[in-house]
């Protein structure tokens, strides 16, 4: 028996995670899509252990799902700067902890998980509107919904969160990233590094798609927003890459075009209220993070995880004890979110914004203090281990229509 009705706008990976999280736990739902088919933004990805787990929990494969690397920061000149060190259990149980991956071989594996006929493309929501006992949507096709709770999971331009809240300015973080990928006929070495110079940062991780070896790579640097982009991506990149390691220079050099990819750096200052009446959010409509974090994707999956374990504590038919659910939510949630989006937010400043004259002290505190190994390799760890702490120990959710599969096969 149902528990009730939940609606989700966007199919991303905090939509979809939304979706399977829900599921989980018992409630009928529908995920709507604006386009006419799901398509991943972006194409290079990185996942910590938290949601990791959480993909297993509500109903992904992630068998061989991304490739682990234990991940360190170093100089242009390879200096090591720090380590990030998660303990000995949690790389066993999480094939060394850090994984990358291709943002498509996620979405594919989520699609698989959902029940056939969950994802309603061609819905372009046009309004919502709160009638208490319920939400009713009206999609710009001529077609009207009604359901007990809206989450919007619709990214940094969430129609949801601007009819909740305004249309709040986005913050250009004035940096522009270029990154890509390519396959080797040979397993990478684990070794996932983000470096810099005194401008800019040129990093790779190992990947694993479809059962194909590779890496990601990216550089990422300041940049003026109202410029047009670099005509050539790969000159660019080269020209950037002079200094940095030969591994990642080799890496560009052998990278096709057509898996390169640029975009401009945004967020937005923490929201200090996502939910209204039955209506939240979850992911970059709650909390746009910035990519100096790693975790953006990942807390968008988190989000639909935690969401739907405060419903399905509660009556879906009392308005009083949905909000109440949605409340703990996001007071569960803002703690966590606003720390790593404010952190990547503040890094990037740290790296690309100082002001020249100090930039060589600030490479020298690096250098040859441990501030960076405290401030990252350290604490970055205990707050991954709080999370994971926080994430229920049961066995992984079978999907309906999976467990039919299987036994018919």
């Amino acid at each position: 028996m149902s528990k009730g009705r939940i609606a989700i706008i966007g199919a991303g990976p905090g939509g979809m995670a939304a979706a399977l999280a829900a599921i989980r736990v018992g409630f009928e739902v529908a995920l709507f899509e604006r386009a006419a088919e799901v398509r991943a933004a972006g194409n290079i990805l990185n996942l910590w252990p938290p949601p990791q787990k959480v993909l297993k929990l509500i109903g992904v494969d992630t068998d061989d799902l991304g490739a682990p690397c234990k991940l360190f920061f170093r100089s242009a000149k390879g200096r090591t700067r720090a380590e990030v060190k998660l303990t000995p259990e949690v790389e066993r149980e999480f094939g060394g902890g850090f994984i990358g991956l291709l943002r498509w071989g996620l979405y594919q594996r989520m699609m698989a998980a959902l029940p056939p006929g969950t994802i309603r493309l061609d819905h372009n929501l046009v309004s919502h509107t709160d009638l208490g006992h319920a939400v009713r949507l009206d999609f710009a096709n001529g077609e009207a919904f009604e359901a007990d709770v809206v989450i919007g999971a619709d990214g940094i331009n969430s129609s949801v969160r601007k009819s909740l809240w305004g249309d709040a300015p986005i913050r250009h973080q004035h940096l522009h990233l270029v990154g890509g990928y390519l396959f080797l006929d040979r397993a990478p070495d684990g070794v996932g590094v983000l470096s810099h110079n005194r401008t800019t940062q040129v990093s790779y991780t190992p990947i694993r798609h479809e059962g194909k070896w590779g890496y990601e790579w990216w550089v990422l640097e300041a940049c003026d927003p109202s410029a047009p982009p670099p005509a050539d991506l790969i000159a660019f990149c080269r020209d950037r890459a002079a200094g940095f390691s030969q591994t990642v220079r080799d890496l560009i050099a052998a990278t096709p075009l057509e898996h390169m990819q640029r975009w401009e750096i945004r967020d937005r200052p923490p929201l200090p209220q996502w939910s209204k009446g039955r209506v939240t959010l979850v992911g970059d409509a709650a909390h746009p993070t910035s990519p100096y974090a790693a975790y953006g994707a990942g807390m968008s999956i988190e989000d639909g995880y935690f969401l739907a374990r405060e419903l399905a504590a509660v009556d879906i038919a009392d308005t009083a004890a949905v909000s109440g659910a949605l409340q703990r939510y996001e007071d569960r949630r803002k703690p966590h979110t606003s720390r790593v989006s404010q952190e990547a937010y503040q890094t990037g400043r740290m790296f690309h914004h100082l002001p020249a004259p100090l930039r060589p002290l600030r490479d020298f505190v690096f250098d040859h203090t441990s501030f960076l190994q405290k401030m990252v390799g350290d604490e970055m760890p205990k707050h991954i281990l709080s999370q994971l702490a926080e994430i229920e120990d049961a066995e992984p959710f079978i999907p309906p229509h999976l467990k039919e599969k299987a036994s018919a096969a």
